[in-house]
């Protein structure tokens, strides 16, 4: 389960594995066509009671053979002890499973993408025994995306864009996009992208413009988008909650099958004239007179 801004920036390549295609693309590295990605655990400690994990680690396996390792780590700041820590974890996941590693580090800010880009180095009297290079995403380098058809054909990269860019200008934009694009997905894409972006963009400004653009209802009003009936179901189910409220605090007998009747109702237009009813009524059966 996402549980935090930090697990949001790696674990979308968990489970939307389709991102490496375009981010390799911004890295300037060939990903091969075709090739399966398989999560593998994170665990790389050894017998001894230290505990070292790294964020995410991915098997991709072009179907000609010559796979690789990806591990993944989000980085939210400079920490002295890194360079250590991702030494060990290259070397320790070379050896078990005998395969060339690359590190990529996902950053959210411009001075904490520039210190990972290393290189880090192990050596002692001006030797290096050791040099780490790891692979970086950054505001300088993913692009800000904007438009709503690009945004539709990569919802991945479009979220991570719109993680990544959580404090730009154009952070506005680039949610409107996402939100627009959504209105027409399936369930479990609108499901999981909410989520996802809410967790990512921590304290961002941004988070609070993705929470009013998922609370205000759907760019497509009328077509029937989860979106779209998401937000009227709510709407709904407040304003008879209401109206039950008001009858009740004027003292207006409500049978349990009327009670029922008004909870069950979905039609906004309706409710509002309960409502408007429900302030003057002196029985509950006022409410659902004919219109004069």
């Amino acid at each position: 389960m996402v549980t935090s801004t930090h697990e949001t920036s790696h674990r979308i390549f968990q489970d939307r594995p389709e991102l490496l295609a375009p981010v390799f693309q911004i890295l300037g590295l060939p990903l091969p066509a075709k090739a399966t990605v398989d999560v593998l655990t994170p665990d790389t400690t050894e017998i001894r009671p230290l505990e070292r994990r790294v964020d995410s680690v991915l098997r991709v396996e072009p179907p000609d053979g010559g796979g690789f390792l990806l591990a993944i780590e989000a980085q939210g700041r400079r920490d002295p002890d890194k360079g250590s820590s991702w030494t060990y974890y290259l070397g320790y996941l070379r050896a078990k499973f005998g395969l060339p590693v690359l590190l990529l580090v996902v950053c959210q800010d411009r001075t904490t993408a520039t210190w990972a880009a290393g290189p880090f180095t192990t050596g002692y009297g001006g030797w290096t025994a050791v040099r780490v290079h790891p692979l970086v995403l950054g505001p300088d380098n993913v692009p800000v995306i904007t438009n709503a058809a690009e945004t539709k054909r990569d919802l991945a990269m479009a979220a991570f864009s719109a993680m990544t860019h959580g404090r730009h200008p154009e952070a506005p934009a680039i949610l409107e996009a996402l939100a627009q694009a959504l209105g027409t997905a399936d369930r479990g894409s609108l499901a999981y992208y909410s989520e996802l972006l809410e967790i990512g963009l921590g304290d961002t400004p941004a988070a609070d413009i993705w929470r009013n653009l998922m609370a205000v209802g759907t760019y497509f009003p009328g077509r029937g988008t989860l979106i779209e009936t998401t937000y009227l179901k709510g709407k709904a189910e407040g304003e008879a909650k209401s109206v039950l409220r008001v009858l009740t605090a004027r003292g207006v007998d409500v049978p349990e099958a009327t009670a029922q009747r008004i909870l069950e109702c979905t039609e906004t237009e309706t409710l509002d004239r309960w409502l408007d009813r429900a302030v003057t009524a002196e029985r509950v059966e006022e409410l659902f007179a004919p219109e004069a």
